[in-house]
């Protein structure tokens, strides 16, 4: 089926913003935002349409989009921790765009990124800035002959402090996550012991019904049996009771005189 007029300029659209997105932008760059926003709203007008395209291909237009959007939104945050935390739970397109492309471009994109945020945490971790330069000026610190005994010992000192902060993230990290396998235990094994109680109720509740069943089935089988007495007991006394009736009257019909 040919392509409507609204996917062409949704893939047009989706080519620029990748585009966009691939380059060193601006800080202040605002275009790519609201193009990113444009495609949200003809993706919506194009899964409207009674010809939409295939419902594989919608999904990897929304792939992309959502991509695109988590991408500005990462971007947005303020350290490179949380952007690169943001950029791992970011997931790119698996169909290039156009036929042109041999990679998705937003899995270039995906890659790019995460670079640039390991280099952003490496330097905040390092005290370095974007170029990889100590932001601690060293040359002012060693003279021409060699380094000085108090430069040492500063150099020295900040890197104790670097491997400190370093180290003291470790340990955070690491509580964390222990913390996290203890509740995870603790829920795991109340669990355990809510379904453990309940396999028991149930059992005690089939028990129960099993014996219940046996007593309504002796129950049933004595009622029935005591009902067919009764009635065969009814049957005799209601036959003797017309043949004592049907004797009665004959005698009364023979000792009693007949009427002149």
């Amino acid at each position: 089926m040919a392509a409507s007029r609204l996917e062409l300029n949704l893939v047009r659209l989706l080519c620029r913003c990748e585009a966009m997105a691939a380059e060193k932008r601006d800080p202040e760059e605002w275009r790519l935002e609201k193009y990113v926003g444009a495609l949200e709203d003809m993706l919506q007008a194009l899964k409207a349409q009674p010809s939409k395209p295939a419902s594989e291909v919608i999904n990897e237009y929304s792939r992309k989009v959502d991509f695109l959007k988590g991408m500005l939104q990462a971007e947005k945050l303020t350290s490179a921790s949380e952007k690169a935390l943001a950029n791992q739970f970011l997931a790119p397109g698996r169909v290039p765009t156009t036929a042109r492309e041999r990679v998705p471009a937003t899995k270039t994109v995906h890659l790019q990124s995460r670079a640039r945020y390991t280099s952003e945490m490496r330097s905040e971790l390092l005290g370095t800035d974007s170029a990889g330069e100590p932001q601690l000026d060293v040359r002012k610190r060693v003279g021409v002959t060699g380094p000085r005994p108090g430069d040492e010992k500063q150099s020295a000192a900040e890197l104790d402090l670097v491997l400190q902060r370093h180290q003291n993230l470790q340990e955070k990290l690491a509580e964390e996550m222990l913390g996290l396998a203890r509740s995870l235990k603790t829920n795991t094994l109340a669990a355990q012991s809510v379904i453990k109680k309940d396999n028991q109720t149930l059992s005690h509740s089939l028990k129960m019904a099993d014996q219940n069943l046996e007593k309504l089935k002796t129950e049933s089988e004595r009622l029935e049996q005591h009902t067919q007495k009764s009635v065969n007991w009814l049957l005799w006394a209601m036959l003797i009771v017309v043949c004592f009736i049907f004797i009665s009257m004959i005698l009364f019909i023979r000792i009693m005189p007949k009427l002149k």
